[in-house]
């Protein structure tokens, strides 16, 4: 009881100070006079009692026939009316055995005492009662929005999660596979890459328990990352950032994944390069000019994909990917998380 008065105490309160109003508007068009008693409480005690006799009958029939959550204004109708009339006949019940205690039947009860006392619950049950249904209908959908951003958070924070767990397999095989042919071609360099990979593999498991990482943080990573490219090409792909804004966070492994994608698909030769730029501004974007290799994976642009849609469930602008020309370049939005 204290939790449901705690939770509606604004609601009563504007019906507490509504049926005060009505009492002393009341009073002064009938009386045609303002004193003391003008202002006493008892009329909007009386009243909110009233009140909170109709708001229970309300709730009695909204459990006892509303069966969806859909809004139906013909259920509404129906139980709306049908309140109004079990009110009126509690109302009018408890005064008839008031008055009969007391004796006051026929003064209380007369036509004309009647046809008034009618008019004037049948008023109040109305504005009251429009009133609570207004207010419960609002509450319900509010609280039904709520469950629906709910339901949704939980559904991206799954989709979320489903594609991390594809990326991680992912970038831990394309670099074994380099590692494997790095073994085969100078142990030396293998021994180093080895080494890199393994403090660059550290980063990219504490990066994918998050949905965003910091802008600054991934650029440093990239850096690093691309020195593992370096160690099996050489100068046959290059990278420069240019970094004017670094403030703000994308999703984990961005660059990476752009920078990957860069030199799987495209042939680099020290003699015809392939660079790689990463222009960080009011968004990021990562270009490269393209040698496209003859024979591509059947899984070509998975990974991409992958990313896209984790941007489309994080932030309200898409990733954009064009090719022109001689040029493929993928734009990010770089996503502030200030309120």
């Amino acid at each position: 009881m204290k939790k449901t008065i705690r939770e509606n105490r604004y609601f009563l309160l504007f019906i507490v100070l509504f049926a005060y109003v009505q009492s002393i508007y009341t009073r002064i068009s009938v009386r045609g006079q303002i004193n003391a008693y003008t202002f006493t409480p008892e009329a909007a005690i009386g009243s909110l009692f009233a009140a909170v006799v109709l708001f229970l009958v309300i709730l009695f029939f909204i459990r006892k026939w509303q069966h969806s959550d859909t809004f139906s204004t013909k259920e509404l109708l129906k139980i709306f009316g049908t309140s109004i009339l079990a009110y009126i006949i509690i109302i009018q019940a408890t005064g008839f055995l008031i008055a009969f205690i007391f004796d006051n039947i026929e003064r209380n009860f007369n036509q004309h005492t009647f046809f008034v006392s009618l008019i004037s619950q049948f008023l109040n049950a109305f504005i009251y009662g429009s009133f609570f249904l207004a207010y419960y209908y609002f509450k319900k959908d509010k609280k039904h929005q709520e469950q629906v951003t709910d339901y949704h958070k939980a559904l991206s924070e799954s989709r979320i999660n489903q594609l991390k767990t594809q990326l991680n397999p992912h970038f831990l095989f394309n670099n074994l596979n380099v590692l494997d042919q790095l073994i085969e071609e100078d142990k030396h360099k293998a021994s180093e890459f080895l080494n890199e990979f393994a403090e660059i593999y550290r980063y990219v498991l504490q990066a994918l328990d998050k949905d965003l990482i910091n802008l600054n943080e991934e650029v440093n990573f990239a850096q690093q990352y691309f020195k593992l490219i370096q160690h099996k090409y050489g100068e046959a792909y290059q990278l420069s950032i240019e970094n004017s804004n670094a403030n703000g966070f994308i999703v984990p492994l961005s660059l990476q994944l752009l920078i990957e994608n860069a030199v799987q698909h495209n042939l680099g030769t020290e003699r015809k390069p392939i660079f790689i730029r990463i222009n960080i501004g009011e968004s990021v974007t990562v270009t490269n000019n393209t040698n496209l290799k003859r024979t591509l994976k059947t899984t070509s642009g998975r990974a991409l994909r992958n990313l896209q849609e984790q941007y489309e469930l994080l932030s309200t602008e898409t990733m954009v990917v064009e090719q022109k020309d001689d040029i493929f370049s993928v734009r990010i939005p770089i996503i502030s998380l200030e309120k």
